[in-house]
């Protein structure tokens, strides 16, 4: 899966950037999920516009840690 695909992913779920949102609502698959997330946040250029939290819901092994939840930052657009 590209970035492009990603973003679009959360822009339908979120509805704008910036907003928390489930990871379960991109719709993919849990391993994926975790190996397309692995791959983007071992990525600086990339990594520094997400923000993952551990909250209540669905929860996702990203690099060894536990998240539910992506809000990612507007600023991405100048990457993708």
């Amino acid at each position: 899966m590209s970035l492009r695909e990603l973003v679009e992913k959360y822009l339908a779920a979120a509805g704008s950037y910036g907003k928390s949102v489930p990871i379960a609502a991109l719709g993919l698959s849990r391993g994926e999920t975790e190996r397309v997330f692995d791959i983007l946040d071992e990525d600086y250029h990339i990594s520094r516009f997400f923000h993952f939290s551990n909250t209540i819901g669905a929860s996702y092994q990203i690099n060894g840690f536990p998240q539910t939840h992506i809000a990612i930052d507007a600023e991405i657009k100048a990457i993708l």
